[in-house]
């Protein structure tokens, strides 16, 4: 209740910043429908004319969430000819964002993100990043075996899947994978079809929620310096010594996307390796290259980076998902290459 008053207060006060020359300002409860109230109506004047809005509060912006919003707003709305419904979150993410804009709803969070439309009044201000991430709900859901159990699901986002197998197809314990899928259903990102089978309803909101929750150096980086020039022959090599170690290994970054998409070029070499990065570099005659290195051996943050592979030029690349997500915050023209990749390959 708290946390409620607080938002409530605090949009209250949004709103009089957004509108500075509205006049005859009211702020009150709305009336009763079906026993329950508007969380705040407000009245003012601007330019003249008389503007109602009404304000449903929810301490989660998230679609489950705001899908309850828009039902609860809509049936104020009916008894309200000409008030503006809003819903009002410490934080909204963009999938409830759109849900609200596609309903004609207005949407205002603590965090600076708005969309205001009616009468002579357009406001929208978007992209405005959680000032409460420790209130965000999704933190479990990318934690590193959850993201698992996401990885799977968006490798095949076509696939109808019974608990028990995307649990192995994940390395998850039943359980675990069961808490995962029930909190994407709380989102609606997943759904049961037919014997209760488990796919991926929303596979492009999953995707841009990891990545926004994700990046590569997560990973601990040994970086090195290669005096041979950064070609597909020494990925080979690296490649073969990796093979030749028994180590498992897939490429990522621009490499990865180089191999992918044979007209991208790359830089430098980026590999996940598993163990001890030592004895491969010195196999390749690396030197430690800090800030000037070319070749780059990434240390799992989970062997999930593992999952499902793909193979090109008889190397392994770590899946469409895993790769896209690694370029996404890469500085060096890393969301250009994910946004080709994810427009090409992956087809959501």
């Amino acid at each position: 209740m708290e946390i409620a008053q607080e938002i409530r207060r605090s949009a209250a006060q949004r709103l009089r910043e957004l509108f500075p020359r509205a006049v005859s300002w009211e702020e009150s409860a709305g009336p009763k429908v079906k026993g329950q109230k508007a969380d705040l109506l407000v009245k003012f004047r601007l330019g003249g004319e008389e503007q109602t809005l009404l304000l449903e509060v929810t301490s989660v912006g998230q679609p489950k969430q705001i899908r309850e919003a828009i039902t609860r707003l809509g049936e104020l709305r009916a008894e309200m000819d000409g008030a503006y419904p809003v819903a009002v979150a410490q934080y909204i993410s963009p999938q409830g964002a759109e849900l609200l804009k596609r309903n004609g709803f207005g949407y205002l969070d603590l965090s600076g993100n708005c969309y205001l439309a009616f009468g002579n009044v357009l406001i929208e201000k978007e992209g405005k990043p959680n000032l409460r991430p420790s209130t965000r709900p999704l933190k479990a859901l990318f934690a590193p075996r959850a993201t698992r159990v996401v990885r799977a699901l968006l490798v095949d986002p076509g696939h109808l899947w019974r608990l028990d197998e995307l649990a192995r197809a994940s390395q998850v314990s039943l359980g675990h994978a069961h808490n995962v899928i029930k909190r994407l259903g709380e989102l609606a990102w997943v759904e049961r079809g037919e014997q209760q089978r488990i796919q991926l309803s929303k596979p492009a909101d999953l995707l841009d929620a990891w990545v926004n929750a994700y990046t590569y150096r997560l990973n601990e980086t040994v970086t090195y310096f290669s005096p041979e020039r950064i070609t597909r022959k020494l990925v080979g090599e690296l490649a073969r010594t990796a093979q030749e170690a028994d180590r498992r290994f897939a490429f990522t970054l621009h490499a990865g996307a180089a191999l992918v998409a044979p007209n991208v070029r790359f830089p430098a070499i980026h590999c996940y390796l598993e163990g001890d990065p030592e004895p491969v570099a010195k196999a390749l005659g690396l030197r430690p290259g800090e800030d000037e290195g070319n070749v780059h051996l990434l240390a799992p943050y989970d062997p999930g980076v593992f999952h499902a592979p793909i193979t090109k030029s008889g190397v392994p690349v770590v899946c469409l998902p895993q790769l896209y997500a690694d370029l996404y915050h890469y500085e060096r023209r890393g969301r250009e290459q994910a946004a080709h990749l994810r427009r090409e390959a992956m087809g959501f």
